[in-house]
Protein backbone atom coordinates (compact mmCIF):
# COMPACT_ATOMS: atom_id res chain seq x y z
CA UNK A 1 0.00 0.00 0.00
CA UNK A 2 2.88 2.61 0.80
CA UNK A 3 4.24 1.95 -2.74
CA UNK A 4 0.89 2.64 -4.54
CA UNK A 5 0.64 5.47 -2.56
CA UNK A 6 3.71 7.10 -3.48
CA UNK A 7 3.30 6.36 -7.04
CA UNK A 8 -0.35 8.28 -6.48
CA UNK A 9 1.61 11.33 -4.30
CA UNK A 10 4.67 11.38 -7.06
CA UNK A 11 2.26 11.21 -10.24
CA UNK A 12 0.36 14.16 -8.55
CA UNK A 13 3.65 16.33 -7.82
CA UNK A 14 5.01 15.46 -11.65
CA UNK A 15 1.26 16.88 -13.00
CA UNK A 16 1.72 19.69 -10.81
CA UNK A 17 4.30 20.72 -12.17
CA UNK A 18 3.33 19.96 -15.94
CA UNK A 19 -0.27 21.93 -15.47
CA UNK A 20 1.94 25.16 -15.65
CA UNK A 21 3.50 24.40 -18.63
CA UNK A 22 1.30 21.73 -20.69
CA UNK A 23 -2.10 21.16 -18.73
CA UNK A 24 -2.83 18.37 -21.64
CA UNK A 25 0.25 16.30 -19.88
CA UNK A 26 -1.05 16.69 -16.42
CA UNK A 27 -3.98 14.84 -17.77
CA UNK A 28 -1.90 12.42 -19.04
CA UNK A 29 0.43 11.56 -15.78
CA UNK A 30 -3.37 11.54 -13.88
CA UNK A 31 -4.36 8.66 -16.44
CA UNK A 32 -0.99 6.81 -16.17
CA UNK A 33 -1.23 6.51 -12.66
CA UNK A 34 -4.44 5.46 -11.60
CA UNK A 35 -3.61 3.17 -14.36
CA UNK A 36 -1.02 1.98 -12.97
CA UNK A 37 -2.60 1.81 -9.23
CA UNK A 38 -5.34 0.01 -10.79
CA UNK A 39 -2.73 -2.91 -12.48
CA UNK A 40 -0.96 -3.13 -8.76
CA UNK A 41 -4.07 -3.26 -6.79
CA UNK A 42 -5.50 -6.21 -9.69
CA UNK A 43 -2.96 -7.98 -7.37
CA UNK A 44 -5.07 -8.26 -4.79
CA UNK A 45 -7.75 -9.75 -6.28
CA UNK A 46 -6.28 -13.30 -6.46
CA UNK A 47 -6.00 -13.15 -2.58
CA UNK A 48 -9.97 -12.10 -2.10
CA UNK A 49 -10.87 -15.00 -4.64
CA UNK A 50 -9.03 -17.65 -2.81
CA UNK A 51 -10.98 -16.72 0.46
CA UNK A 52 -14.33 -16.61 -1.83
CA UNK A 53 -13.53 -20.08 -2.89
CA UNK A 54 -12.77 -20.84 0.50
CA UNK A 55 -15.82 -19.75 1.67
CA UNK A 56 -17.67 -21.48 -0.93
CA UNK A 57 -16.00 -24.96 0.79
CA UNK A 58 -17.64 -24.02 3.82
CA UNK A 59 -21.28 -23.04 2.50
CA UNK A 60 -22.95 -23.74 -0.25
CA UNK A 61 -23.36 -20.24 -2.15
CA UNK A 62 -24.08 -20.18 -5.85
CA UNK A 63 -21.20 -19.43 -7.86
CA UNK A 64 -23.24 -17.13 -10.73
CA UNK A 65 -23.96 -15.17 -7.39
CA UNK A 66 -20.43 -14.59 -6.79
CA UNK A 67 -19.50 -13.72 -10.17
CA UNK A 68 -22.54 -10.88 -9.73
CA UNK A 69 -20.16 -9.74 -6.99
CA UNK A 70 -17.06 -9.48 -8.41
CA UNK A 71 -18.88 -7.86 -11.20
CA UNK A 72 -20.24 -5.52 -8.79
CA UNK A 73 -16.69 -4.49 -7.54
CA UNK A 74 -15.48 -4.01 -11.12
CA UNK A 75 -18.50 -1.84 -12.12
CA UNK A 76 -17.96 0.23 -8.52
CA UNK A 77 -13.56 0.51 -9.32
CA UNK A 78 -14.13 1.71 -12.97
CA UNK A 79 -17.55 3.60 -12.21
CA UNK A 80 -14.73 5.86 -9.29
CA UNK A 81 -11.68 5.96 -11.43
CA UNK A 82 -13.21 7.22 -14.46
CA UNK A 83 -15.71 9.66 -12.46
CA UNK A 84 -12.43 11.42 -10.46
CA UNK A 85 -10.62 11.54 -14.07
CA UNK A 86 -13.19 13.38 -15.70
CA UNK A 87 -14.02 15.48 -12.27
CA UNK A 88 -10.39 16.47 -12.28
CA UNK A 89 -10.61 17.44 -16.23
CA UNK A 90 -12.87 19.61 -15.24
CA UNK A 91 -15.88 18.04 -16.72
CA UNK A 92 -17.54 17.24 -13.12
CA UNK A 93 -21.24 16.37 -15.07
CA UNK A 94 -19.82 14.13 -17.09
CA UNK A 95 -18.12 12.55 -14.40
CA UNK A 96 -21.83 12.68 -12.54
CA UNK A 97 -23.32 10.90 -15.69
CA UNK A 98 -20.72 7.95 -15.47
CA UNK A 99 -21.75 7.81 -11.95
CA UNK A 100 -25.43 7.42 -12.39
CA UNK A 101 -24.93 5.14 -14.97
CA UNK A 102 -22.87 2.76 -12.46
CA UNK A 103 -25.04 3.13 -10.00
CA UNK A 104 -27.96 1.80 -12.66
CA UNK A 105 -25.83 -0.40 -13.52
CA UNK A 106 -25.07 -1.86 -10.39
CA UNK A 107 -28.93 -2.17 -9.44
CA UNK A 108 -29.23 -4.11 -12.78
CA UNK A 109 -26.68 -6.88 -12.15
CA UNK A 110 -27.47 -6.99 -8.61
CA UNK A 111 -31.34 -8.40 -9.54
CA UNK A 112 -30.81 -12.01 -9.29
CA UNK A 113 -29.35 -11.56 -6.09
CA UNK A 114 -32.19 -9.07 -4.78
CA UNK A 115 -35.22 -11.98 -6.11
CA UNK A 116 -32.86 -15.00 -4.15
CA UNK A 117 -33.88 -13.08 -1.21
CA UNK A 118 -36.71 -12.48 -1.45
CA UNK A 119 -38.10 -15.74 -2.63
CA UNK A 120 -35.84 -17.08 0.39
CA UNK A 121 -38.05 -14.40 2.59
CA UNK A 122 -40.88 -15.40 0.99
CA UNK A 123 -40.31 -19.46 1.70
CA UNK A 124 -39.69 -18.50 5.39
CA UNK A 125 -43.27 -16.66 5.35
CA UNK A 126 -45.05 -19.22 4.03
CA UNK A 127 -43.89 -21.88 6.21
Amino acid sequence: MIRIALIGMIAIMVAIIFKKQKEEYSLYIAIGASMLILILGIGKLEVILDAINRLQGYIQLNSAYIGILIKIVGITYVTEISSSLCKDSGYSSIGEQIELVGKLSILAISMPILLAILDTINNFLKV
